[in-house]
């Protein structure tokens, strides 16, 4: 089988977890959203770490073991947003890195958070694209759980992680996990904030995908954003509440999950 688009999901220390069975209750439902998918060319892989407690996972999902020590500034603190942001990617990225150098050669990576949902067409899509460098989400939804209602984000990719397919060869990655730098970790893999700029930089600009790709969970305890619920976030906050018309552009967004929805996000409603 030509695996043309490869899944790649990190997770975080159990030491910087705040709530590890709510971690393995997500990745189980991010798992299934890709189990989900209408194609059959892909594979998934998640990095963890050895000895971390996963969840059941199905035989096509490969697991690779890392040894990474626990990121020492995993919560926001007195060390500054500089030096949170930077721990951080470094610790994402290096998780990524050796996800990607485990898997067999692919033809696309997509990263996705252990706690975000996809689009059952994402594999179906890719297969007809062989040539494109990649696409970014910029719509996609935004869910919280406890609730029906999601908020189309119309800059999805300057808000999520889940959210760029790449052409592997665009990557660059190095023939070992000791090959990459640390700038390269942080930025190319390690956030979603510049592998867009980077790629127009290079001169193989990323294409916006057509339809809603994935589904951002917020509002959780191990959400690392420390976001709140969707409603709170994008329909209730200052700005709305002082701008009648503000609040109606905010409520337009909302989208209620029906049933076809669902089906194709598999959200645990």
């Amino acid at each position: 089988m030509v695996v043309k688009l490869t899944f790649v999901i990190p997770v975080r220390h159990p030491a910087n977890s705040k709530d590890w069975e709510q971690n393995k209750r997500n990745i189980s439902e991010t798992v299934k959203s890709i189990v989900a998918q209408h194609g059959d060319d892909w594979a998934a892989v998640i990095v963890a770490n050895e000895g971390a407690d996963l969840p059941p996972l199905p035989a096509r999902i490969q697991v690779k073991r890392v040894d990474f020590a626990p990121n020492p500034l995993h919560e926001k603190s007195d060390a500054g947003m500089a030096a949170f942001y930077d721990a951080v990617r470094l610790d994402k990225g290096r998780r990524v890195l050796a996800g990607m150098l485990h898997v067999a050669p692919t033809d696309y990576f997509m990263i996705v958070d252990d706690d975000d949902f996809l689009s059952n067409k994402l594999v179906d899509f890719v297969s007809t694209q062989p040539l494109a460098n990649g696409w970014y989400i910029n719509n996609g939804f935004v869910w919280s759980e406890g609730t029906r209602w999601v908020y189309l984000h119309p800059e999805f990719n300057e808000y999520c992680g889940t959210s760029y397919i790449v052409r592997a060869d665009l990557m660059n990655l190095p023939a070992s996990f000791d090959g990459a730098t640390d700038e390269y970790v942080k930025q190319l893999l390690g956030s979603h904030k510049f592998i867009k700029p980077l790629m127009a930089e290079n001169g193989t600009p990323l294409s916006p995908l057509p339809f809603p790709g994935a589904v951002y969970r917020v509002g959780h305890a191990g959400a690392h954003s420390k976001s709140n619920s969707v409603v709170r976030t994008f329909l209730l906050n200052k700005t709305n509440v002082r701008s009648p018309a503000q609040l109606l552009a905010s409520a337009r967004k909302f989208r209620w999950v029906n049933a076809s929805m669902n089906s194709e996000f598999t959200l645990p409603l």
